[in-house]
């Protein structure tokens, strides 16, 4: 699939994304989405790791409302690109077999907010801002946005940032524990590819394990996730990642990952 609202480029086994619509500010079309879910699949295959940006001043302003046809007789579903396009971005960002870090490169936006706060990692420039805008057209916040922002700050937090629809800065987003760091926006390249990188070369099969326990442990109680770990534990013992580590710590090396 050849791609026309997103860039995709590799740094060794790092697979960098960028939504590339700078006159929409990296609103989301549908377009866009069907190329980054192909990209998502695509990439997860052949790399090690994943960093998802924006090119220019913007992360993405959320849905491209522009980009569709809106009727609004009583046939009109405000849900249905829900159900065709974002809903099964999330998911498929969700379940990604490699580590995704996304590089918050400016304004974050409605759905883009979201997506951007789905990182396993996630790095902001200082004058990056999230705003959930859902209110200011009349909806709700959508694509898992209540659920993201309720298990990461709180539901008093989530309530204000949804139902106000405010500016949260870069700075602010850190201090409540919604994004990791906040580096200058020229740097944010070179240090989402650096932590791109570090996890790339890891174990990758326990990497990606270990982003699905994170995910389940959002709905699973304790003995739930006890029982999970002993089953996942015994899978990645067979890996040779696990054998590699095993020896680099009797050896007194540093291990040498392959992915496998």
């Amino acid at each position: 699939m050849s791609y026309t609202s997103i860039l995709t480029e590799s740094v060794g086994d790092v697979v960098i994304i960028r939504l590339n619509d700078e006159q929409s500010l990296n609103a989301a079309s549908p377009q866009m989405v069907e190329e980054l879910l192909d990209a998502l699949r695509e990439t997860s295959r052949s790399g090690r790791a994943i960093v998802l940006t924006g090119v220019g001043r913007a992360f993405c302003a959320g849905a491209n409302l522009g980009s569709v046809a809106y009727d609004v007789g009583e046939s009109y579903d405000a849900g249905a690109p829900l159900e065709s396009h974002f809903n099964p971005l999330m998911m498929t960002i969700r379940d990604l077999p490699v580590p995704f870090i996304t590089a918050v490169n400016g304004l974050a936006v409605g759905v883009g907010s979201t997506i951007a706060l789905a990182g396993d990692l996630i790095l902001a420039a200082e004058e990056a801002y999230f705003l959930q805008a859902f209110r200011r057209v009349g909806v709700v916040p959508d694509a898992g946005t209540a659920y993201l922002l309720t298990r990461a700050v709180g539901r008093v937090r989530a309530m204000e940032m949804m139902m106000l629809g405010e500016k949260l800065p870069a700075q602010k987003a850190l201090e409540w524990g919604l994004v990791n760091r906040v580096v200058a926006r020229a740097e944010i390249d070179k240090a989402a590819i650096a932590l791109a990188k570090e996890l790339a070369a890891g174990p990758t099969r326990a990497l990606a394990e270990i982003r699905k326990s994170c995910w389940d442990a959002l709905d699973s109680n304790f003995a739930e996730q006890l029982a999970r770990d002993r089953i996942v534990q015994r899978a990645v013992g067979h890996t040779a990642d696990h054998r590699e580590g095993l020896a680099a710590f009797f050896e007194k090396r540093t291990a040498v990952f392959t992915g496998n």
